[in-house]
């Protein structure tokens, strides 16, 4: 048997968290939240890029965990198996937990150098596998199955591909849902952005946070607003639509705009560090993605007490509950998207209630502290199922999440 793993600061078991990029995205923003709000006295922690880490990882709130790079080069790259064995025989993890298909490619490394618990948690597609029906990728999956212990998946949607298509047992998938931060994202009327951008405060905002690439469709978005102010030309009086979030897809969101005549109603607000801020300041959310797993910024959406439209895609029908929180539809149907939009437009009160019972339902099912408290004992249980008994695995109480 490999020797126990360092356990450093206390005899706290190490978590190494492999990414593919430490850079802006919903995967990554678990990440930090898992890091930021499991209590210190419980793990260590520290993220692995197999490419960069950008500024991002100053939403890291502990001084202590590192974040290092291994600059993989494009394609394949043979050395950076070695790197990575390498890195881990540097680090003596208790834990690897790896996100995406991405980064599957490290559980032999950890394997080979002796990592006692290897974890692998899936978040949604590949931008060229939107349907999930790459033989490839299924492949590749079935082929890491026997190096990982467990398992994680955000939605039940991701649970059920994994036992149907990559023959992972029931036993060994544990399904965590993301969590939201109920204390940031809130309730609370916020115009002053809105007179600032658009030149009045009832302008009635319908918005978006996604990256603009092909997978989260902004171009049907723009599209559907396209449509709905040619059927009804006076919602152009406070009708306006804001895109936060940057990609290759900008040019062609300028072009849909300034084609359908609408581009000096929307603000492209590019990638923002106020996002809980502008989410105040929106009367409906909107997500056209053509697939999901589980999606942080409908969460955020509901928990800032948003009414939600959203694709019918991956786990985000397990988020919105159609007629009640939102309304679900078809991707890549603008007109669907537009009758949808032109509903809230005409019922600002059913805006409310479903926002409203979108709040609700973000603190009672989705709330950042049974995430933390799920994936702690989810770690533990690993642990002490391969004979690791360092000190406090078992999970205390979350850290609350800070307002901010």
């Amino acid at each position: 048997m490999n020797k126990p793993p360092l356990c450093s600061r206390g005899q706290r078991p190490l978590i190494v968290h492999v990414v593919h990029r430490l850079d802006v995205g919903g995967l990554e923003n678990g990440v930090v939240n898992l890091i930021n709000r499991l209590p210190p006295a419980t793990f260590d922690h520290c993220v692995l890029a197999l490419t960069e880490i950008t500024e991002f990882r100053q939403r890291i709130e502990r001084p202590e965990v590192d974040c290092l790079a291994l600059h993989k080069k494009p394609g394949k790259d043979p050395m950076l198996y070695l790197k990575l064995w390498r890195t881990f025989r540097a680090l003596q993890p208790a834990i690897v937990h790896t996100r995406n298909l991405a980064t599957l490619e490290a559980q032999l490394p950890a394997l080979l150098a002796g990592v006692p618990v290897r974890v692998h948690g899936e978040h949604g597609w590949e931008a060229d596998d939107v349907t999930a029906r790459s033989r490839k990728n299924q492949w590749l999956r079935r082929a890491g199955r026997p190096l990982t212990h467990q398992h994680i998946a955000v939605s039940q949607h991701i649970s059920e591909y994994l036992q149907r298509r990559i023959k992972v047992p029931k036993t060994r998938i544990s399904q965590i849902y993301n969590g939201v931060d109920t204390a940031r994202f809130r309730p609370q009327p916020e115009r002053a952005w809105v007179t600032e951008r658009f030149g009045f405060a009832d302008a009635f905002v319908v918005g978006t946070v996604e990256r603009l690439q092909a997978v989260k469709d902004p171009l049907n978005l723009a599209r559907a607003f396209v449509q709905l102010l040619r059927r009804q030309p006076l919602l152009a009086e406070r009708a306006r639509l804001v895109v936060v979030g940057a990609g290759p897809l900008e040019d062609a969101l300028e072009s849909v705009l300034q084609e359908g005549g609408i581009r000096h109603l929307c603000w492209l607000a590019g990638n923002r560090a106020d996002v809980p801020m502008l989410l105040r300041g929106f009367d409906l959310f909107v997500l056209p993605s053509l697939a999901e797993g589980v999606s942080n910024t409908i969460l955020e959406a509901m928990a800032s007490g948003l009414p939600v439209v959203a694709t019918a895609v991956g786990g985000n029908p397990e988020l919105v509950e159609n007629g009640v929180t939102g309304r679900l539809v078809p991707p890549a149907d603008p007109l669907a998207l537009a009758d949808a939009m032109l509903g809230y437009f005409e019922n600002p009160g059913l805006a409310r209630a479903h926002g409203l019972a979108g709040r609700r339902c973000a603190e009672e099912r989705f709330s950042l502290v049974a995430m933390v408290d799920s994936y702690a004992e989810l770690y533990a249980v690993l642990l002490e199922g391969r004979g690791i008994s360092c000190a406090q695995t078992r999970p205390a109480a979350a850290v609350p999440p800070r307002p901010r």
